[in-house]
């Protein structure tokens, strides 16, 4: 049996595909476990800086809950399901790294939530994305009301979740669910691109204001930027800060170990 997840390291940039695509790589329990372990595994792992996720295929990044195995399952089972897929979304969400979504085709449902998890999202012209859960009599559990409200507003939240509606990858950027479009055929060029880019600054000062946004923006804004106070004192003394300015001074591209 083909394993669920893959992952491959390019010299820092993790890609992790969801590797379900005659089951257009929706999750089942055993994708949802192994994506867990894989995040717990590289949570604190210097050799992982960046992090993008994509599903294997080109229709799909991730069609959410597999709707065949939900069928099979007693509502503990459901309950069981719905903790395990919102506590991995949310440890996606507070992985101490930059995480980039590679959307190449549908998410729906929790495709859109592991999207949404993430710090970037990119879509291919093809994505098509949407909390669809209210036409199936259910709602969004793995975080979808909650990220979707911060990153579009309330009222577009309920507008799209209240009409399980989906969204062509230009209609997701005109509001903002996405942040860039890929050109046809270059969304996993155009993500790992980035990635390398983000890889190229400091790991320690990535975490911190990856921390400083996702905690402060959810406070006041004192709270916010004594928080962000705090996370700059964290940069001041890693040997990453010396070197940055040295290799200011010395006009060069700076070299960062993340200490």
């Amino acid at each position: 049996m083909a394993e669920t997840i893959l992952t491959d390291n390019r010299d820092g940039v993790l890609l992790i595909t969801l590797n379900r695509p005659e089951s257009m790589n929706s999750l089942n329990r055993e994708l949802l476990g192994s994506l867990a372990d894989v995040v717990k595994e590289i949570a604190f792992d210097r050799d992982v800086r960046v992090v993008v996720i994509t599903g294997a295929g080109e229709k799909s990044f991730c069609s959410g809950a597999d709707l065949k195995e939900r069928a099979t399952m007693s509502p503990a089972e459901v309950k069981q399901y719905i903790y395990n897929i919102r506590n991995t979304f949310t440890m996606v969400e507070n992985l101490p790294k930059p995480v980039i979504a590679a959307i190449n085709g549908f998410a729906f449902g929790g495709g859109t939530e592991l999207a949404m998890a993430a710090d970037i999202r990119i879509a291919a012209p093809n994505a098509v994305m949407g909390l669809t859960e209210t036409s199936l009599g259910i709602i969004p559990g793995a975080g979808g009301t909650q990220r979707l409200a911060r990153l579009v507003g309330k009222g577009k939240a309920k507008e799209l979740v209240f009409l399980a509606q989906r969204l062509k990858a230009s209609e997701a950027l005109e509001i903002g669910l996405v942040n860039r479009v890929a050109a046809e055929g270059k969304l996993l060029d155009e993500a790992l691109e980035m990635a390398a880019k983000i890889n190229e600054n400091a790991p320690i000062a990535l975490e911190m204001a990856k921390y400083a946004i996702n905690h402060g923006s959810e406070v006041d804004l004192a709270s916010g930027l004594a928080l962000e106070s705090n996370c700059y004192a964290v940069t001041i003394p890693t040997k990453d800060r010396q070197e940055g300015l040295l290799a200011f001074r010395e006009k060069r591209k700076p070299v960062y170990i993340g200490e």
